[in-house]
């Protein structure tokens, strides 16, 4: 058995602590004030005083359209819907939203590189995969994705340890992950973290409640560590 050691501590430090923060930022953002008309300047209408009607309207006091979502803030709203779904279905969609928009780079390079990563892998081409999500990283850091990417790699060449680091610092940047947690529990799982894996399936699960991988892989590991316990 290989002992992941202080990774799988930090790994599952991270998973649980972060967590907390991740359930706030998911929550909907309060409704913004609804912007008052602007003052008049203390005239009544039968004023002599009042401003004559062909005056042209304070084109500054016009409500300007609404800024585009960020990136962030759309996450935060799937993530949220993706907690209060209460059917399979919806819950693969939004996970599906949630992929697509984790891979966008904000970059034509970057997603350039991650296109051909994910081509290479697709083709076992694990040397070539890994190089480019070196560079890759090299070029994003702040890229969770890119991250997840390169921990997937190394799982698939049995680099466990690898694998693990490259998890935790998915974790760091986005601890709402679901893959990323997944993983961690399934590399646990094989290493003989029973406990350890159970933890990481049940942050998934409340992340995503509807996800029958997630749900299975709780029942089946929490009757084995019940069975242990016995």
């Amino acid at each position: 058995m290989i002992r992941l050691g202080s990774i799988v501590a930090l790994a599952l430090l991270l998973a649980a602590t972060l967590g907390a923060a991740a359930d706030e930022a998911s929550r909907p953002p309060g409704l913004s004030p609804i912007p008052l008309p602007p003052r008049s300047h203390g005239v009544s209408p039968g004023s002599e005083d009042a401003a004559p009607r062909s005056a042209k309207p304070d084109e500054s006091a016009q409500e300007k359209p609404p800024a585009p979502r960020t990136r962030a803030e759309l996450l935060n709203d799937l993530y949220a819907r993706l907690a209060a779904s209460k059917d399979a279905d919806e819950t693969s969609g939004l996970i599906g939203a949630i992929d697509r928009l984790e891979l966008e780079s904000g970059s034509d390079a970057g997603d350039l590189l991650m296109a051909r990563a994910v081509a290479a892998m697709t083709a076992k081409n694990y040397d070539i995969a890994l190089a480019l999500l070196d560079k890759l990283i090299d070029l994003h850091p702040e890229w969770a994705e890119a991250w997840n990417k390169r921990a997937t790699v190394r799982f698939l060449v049995d680099d466990d340890r690898g694998s693990m680091a490259d998890i935790a610092h998915v974790l760091k940047l986005e601890p709402r992950h679901i893959g990323a947690l997944a993983g961690m529990g399934v590399i646990l799982e094989r290493e003989g973290f029973r406990d350890d894996a159970l933890r990481a399936y049940q942050r998934a699960l409340q992340i995503a409640p509807q996800l029958k991988t997630l749900k299975d892989s709780v029942e089946r590991l929490t009757k084995a560590v019940q069975g242990e316990d016995l």
